[in-house]
């Protein structure tokens, strides 16, 4: 679960009021996130657009290596011989 310091929190009518010295200290590094609250509840994060791409190529990476597992796995079931031809599925169900 995510934390949130008490200076990253950001009630939005306050947030819209203010959103240029919002901006600048995500911009700075002054904070790293910024929660906007709607009826005290966080319903979004404001992130720097470094801190985002970053995120997105962590999260490519990611998804690339599952694929790569996924298929070395397959490629082991098929040297196990841990398949059954496509009329033996059609069959089954």
């Amino acid at each position: 679960m995510v934390t949130y310091a008490t200076n990253e929190l950001i009630a939005s009518s306050d947030f819209s009021k203010k959103f240029g010295t919002y901006l600048s200290q995500i911009k700075s590094h002054q904070v790293e996130k910024l929660a906007i609250l709607k009826n005290n509840k966080v319903e979004a994060v404001v992130i720097s657009k470094d801190e985002y791409e970053y995120m997105q190529e962590t999260l490519k990476k990611i998804e690339a290596k599952e694929l790569l597992t996924s298929i070395k796995n397959g490629l082991d079931d098929i040297k196990e011989n841990r398949t059954h031809s496509i009329d033996t599925l059609w069959d089954q169900l």
